[in-house]
């Protein structure tokens, strides 16, 4: 029996982890074990424990509890504390997601106490080493045994940094090297499993007295908007004009971390704004089903999340993305989202472009069975 310990720590890994947790119960119970460890990078309850219930996921074996911190404080607890799973129980491999500081932390300490890495969305370069994530999804490709990229541009990336599994020079404790796979996205197998779930699940279009494609999503988060005025200033009050000059509602769940800096870095005359419009609807954060509904229902979505562009995408809803550049490149290339960053008059053209122009929605991100075909190699490579 292969033993796998899955490290989470933020709400998207929850999601991505379900598809995973789903694929060995139906077709490797038993072949595979899965253990989870949740690091507690998001502690909130609406950020997290609501998203177990929801997804049918198994409670975490283990909960770290880090909390907040700086970076190097959080990276730290986390590491020490996988560490110490690792030594006082034997696992086969390790399965981290994305790019937190949870999957940084977990590949480093795994690594260094040669237990394999399996990095789900590897390969996804915003080529801004500003951003934190940027480094943490490098470092964690870095120490991956098996990097599973979720399209041809991560493959693409990968091959252009000299990942090459056939020729690997890496050499692990194990004595194998690495390999690349292109494996779909679990994003994509997710939504289509639980898309028709959450229609029988969620009313929140109907609580909010929302129409289909009748109104606009917003989600902020992240800290290089949140933690700037000057970008959070802007984002807000595009949205408030496209909300009260286009008569649309915008709906906004709104991050623990915007909601704390609000009162900091909008001037007084905005934040009354934002508070006295009717039809900018600023909600708690939504679940996992809610935030389907939103974003299946949505005219158009505004994010500056990774994960919202591509569900929008799955969904057949344009995107207008607030940061300056994006991972998920495909999605701007098939013309069904708009970089904008935190520039006012792009978002209000952007916002302008998507609602009135017809957009397509290729597939891009594999058949669904993404899950299957990670479940399959991560054998293959540890038998």
């Amino acid at each position: 029996m292969i033993r796998l310990l899955t490290i989470i720590g933020a709400r998207p890994q929850i999601i991505k982890a379900a598809a995973i947790s789903r694929a060995i119960h139906n077709r490797y119970s038993g072949q595979v074990s899965e253990h989870i460890l949740h690091t507690g990078q998001h502690y909130d309850t609406n950020m997290s424990e609501v998203f177990f219930r929801e997804l049918g996921i198994p409670e975490p074996d283990y909960n770290l509890h880090v909390g907040s911190g700086s970076h190097g404080v959080q990276t730290a607890r986390i590491m020490e504390g996988v560490e110490h799973v690792l030594t006082d129980t034997h696992y086969d491999g390790v399965v981290v997601y994305g790019d937190t500081n949870s999957t940084l932390a977990a590949a480093v300490a795994a690594t260094k106490i040669h237990v394999p890495v399996f990095h789900i969305e590897a390969g996804l370069r915003s080529f801004n080493m500003a951003m934190p994530e940027e480094i943490n999804r490098i470092v964690c490709d870095q120490l991956s045994s098996v990097l599973f990229t979720p399209t041809l541009t991560g493959k693409k990336n990968l091959e252009e940094e000299g990942f090459d599994g056939i020729k690997s020079r890496v050499r692990f404790a194990d004595g194998r090297g690495q390999k690349v796979i292109l494996s779909g996205d679990v994003m994509y197998d997710n939504s289509m499993y639980f898309s028709s779930k959450a229609d029988t699940q969620s009313d929140i279009i109907e609580r909010l007295g929302l129409s289909y494609r009748g109104f606009v999503l917003a989600t902020i988060h992240r800290p290089a908007n949140t933690d700037k005025a000057e970008n959070l200033q802007s984002i807000f009050r595009a949205l408030l004009d496209i909300a009260e000059n286009e008569q649309t509602d915008v709906v906004l769940p709104l991050h623990p971390r915007t909601r704390k800096m609000l009162p900091v870095q909008l001037s007084k005359e905005l934040l009354e704004r934002v508070e006295k419009s009717n039809r900018f609807r600023i909600i708690e954060p939504a679940s996992f089903f809610e935030i389907i509904r939103l974003e299946k229902n949505a005219r158009v979505v505004m994010t500056d999340s990774g994960g919202v562009q591509k569900e929008s995408f799955f969904y057949g809803t344009p995107c207008v993305i607030l940061r300056p550049e994006t991972e998920w490149v495909e999605i701007v290339d098939a013309g069904a989202g708009i970089i904008a960053d935190a520039d006012y008059a792009r978002i209000i053209e952007a916002y302008k472009i998507l609602s009135d122009q017809t957009v397509h929605f290729p597939p891009l991100f594999g058949d669904g069975h993404a899950s299957e075909k990670i479940i399959d190699e991560i054998i293959h490579y540890l038998q």
